[in-house]
Parts: structure tokens; sequence; C-alpha cells
């Protein structure tokens, strides 16, 4: 396992602590409650992009079902924290079912509880799952979560069907949501640098030779595909807790499109990456909407049309793998040697040249 130096340990831990602090001070300022909702779906992006990452990255798994896997987790945390005289007003195709109408418990037991359900939810897609490859590992995963969703709006009793969840008690605060992205990647981090992790990215360069070395390849892959959907879950969990309000439509296979964009903008195996790049899309995101909305120039008028946006981020990132197929970092991560490099006072070369002639006349 990578270690890092006692010194950037602490420095680490410092930055984190004054970053949690200014995060809380915002989130009882009197900023545009607009704002901190985008630094908070900056957070929720951080997890989507860090458990892709895991998948794809370093074990070489292109799922495309993390839609589904992020809706258990949103509604996991919906039906346990809604109160029970709302489930029976809000419910109204049909009655809540008896074992949820009068469960009411509160948001981070729920969080947990929706990133256990998604974890089991994944370990059995991954079973059969993962014993194909490539494409059809792909389009299997994008069934399962298109079968999720389905299943929420056929099942009215439990889900409340195409009318969604209402009223979902918005507990994520900024400083919650923020923490929790930050132990995701500290976990993922810590998984990716353990013998697991070492294990999985020798099974992404070449799987028979990893399976010759006695690599277990289909154990890693399942613990790697459990990981990743529990923390899914509770991305779900946060971004039900941040919006209020959920219904199918929420969790279209443009989440998993997110995701995707996230961590090849950012850089496949690279949480410095996907830090900057939830940033950047969380951001545009809301910049974008312009594009969705009536634009008059002059003489020019353009009435907008939804899903613009999408079409825009489409593409930067076309252009951005024309010329930086790595993404922005590769594997690249922050460091504090990096950091403290770029305020040391470089030689000039003139200086360079006499200390290297200088040197070299001593040694001849």
């Amino acid at each position: 396992m990578i270690k890092q130096k006692p010194k950037n340990t602490i420095l680490s831990i410092i930055a984190i602590a004054i970053l949690l602090v200014i995060l809380e001070l915002i989130g009882r300022s009197k900023i545009d409650r607009y704002y901190i909702r985008i630094l908070q779906y900056w957070s929720i992006y951080i997890i989507y992009g860090a458990s892709f990452q895991l998948l794809y990255g370093y074990t070489g798994l292109l799922s495309l079902g993390h839609a589904g896997l992020i809706a258990i987790g949103a509604y996991a945390v919906g039906i346990f924290t809604i109160s029970p005289a709302t489930k029976t007003m809000s419910y109204i195709l049909q009655p809540p079912a008896p074992f949820i109408s009068n469960v009411q418990i509160p948001f981070v037991p729920a969080l947990i509880i929706g990133g256990v359900f998604a974890a089991l939810f994944g370990l059995v897609v991954a079973a059969p799952a993962l014993r194909l490859g490539g494409d059809y590992l792909a389009i299997v995963t994008m069934g399962f979560a298109e079968v999720i969703r389905l299943l929420i709006v056929n099942m009215p009793s439990i889900f409340n069907g195409a009318m969604g969840l209402r009223a979902i008690p918005q507990s994520a605060t900024l400083l919650m949501t923020w923490s929790v992205a930050i132990v995701c990647l500290f976990v993922m981090k810590r998984f990716e640098n353990s013998t697991y992790g070492r294990a999985l990215l020798a099974i992404n360069e070449d799987e028979i030779g990893a399976e010759a070395l006695g690599i277990n390849v289909f154990s890693n892959k399942v613990k790697a595909f459990v990981l990743s959907s529990f923390f899914a879950g509770i991305g779900g969990g946060l971004m039900a807790s941040v919006l209020g309000t959920i219904d199918p439509n929420t969790f279209k296979s443009t989440l998993t499109y997110t995701a995707v964009t996230i961590c090849v903008l950012g850089g496949i195996r690279s949480a410095t990456g996907v830090i900057i790049a939830s940033g950047i899309y969380s951001i545009m995101s809301e910049f974008l909407r312009v594009f969705e909305s009536p634009i008059k120039i002059g003489n020019f008028y353009f009435s907008g049309m939804p899903g613009m946006r999408v079409l825009v981020f489409g593409i930067m990132l076309l252009f951005l793998m024309l010329f930086r197929r790595e993404g922005l970092l590769g594997s690249k991560e922050f460091s504090w040697d990096w950091f403290f490099s770029l305020f040391k006072k470089k030689p000039p070369k003139e200086q360079e040249k006499t200390v290297h002639t200088d040197k070299m006349g001593g040694s001849l």
C-alpha cells in the first residue's frame, strides 16, 4: 500500500478540517440556496464518479447500470424517512404497504440502509453478469437499471408508482454531503491501494495472466462491483434528501452517463480528476441551461430545446477525447510535495549553467 509521509498526512487532515469548517459557514450563511445546491450536487457527483471509476478505471468493467443503483439508494432514503402521515396522504394510486406505512427512521441509518440495499442488488446482478465481459456486461447492466425503473413504476404500494415520493425530509446539509464524499474518496483510495486494488489493476491489465498468478478474478470483480454499488446507493440517498422529491424519470440512463462523463473527463484513475470534473460538471450543467431556454439576439430567435446541454456536454467531451484521451489528469493525483514545489524559487538559467560548469570542473 502507498504510504504518505506523516507531514503530508497531517497537512491533508488540516486541509480537510478547514474545508469542512468553510462549508459549514457557507451552509449557515445567507447565500442563495441555489448556489448551495450546486455545491451539494458537486459532492454527490464526486460519489457517482468515484464509484464508477472503481469499476471502469481499476477493474476495466464497463457497467451502465449506475442509474438503477442510485435509484435504489434514493427510494430507500425516501421511504424510510417520510413520516407515516405523509405516506398516507401522498400514496394516491394505492395505500402504502403495511411493512412501510408506519416506518420512519433518522436520515443517517436510512442512508446506510440505502447503500446496503444497492450493494445487495449489485451482488445479485454481479454473480451472473460478471461472467460476461465487454459489451455484453454493459448491455446486461443497462437492462438491469431499466428493470429497476420499471419495478418502481409498477409497484405503487411501495414506491408510489409514477407519482414518485414527495416531502422527503431535506436532512442532507452541505457539510454532510461533502463529509460523505470525502469518506467515499478515502475508502476508495484505501481499497485501490490495498492488495485487492493491486489485484484489480492486474486483472485490468491481463486477466489471464492475473489468474495464472493465483488471483481469484471473479471474486475480486464481485468485491469491486459490490463496493461501487454501495457508494452509488449512498449518492442516490443524498440526492433524494437534497431534492426532496423523486420519481422514476429522475433515474433515466442519463444519470449513468453523468457518472461516465465525470470519470472520463477527470481521468479514469485519478481521484483528484474526479473532484475537478465533478465541479466542472455541476457548474456547467447549470450554466448551460441557457441553451434550453428561449434566446433572442437581435432578429435571431432560438426557442430552446430540452436536452441541449447534454448535447453541448457531448461535444465538449468529444473534443477532449480527440486532444487528451487520458482526461484532464489521467492517473495523476494531487500531492503536497508538488504543491510546495510551486513556491520554490528556481535558479536562473545562467546560474544553473555556472553551477553545472563548476561541478564538472571540480569532478575533473
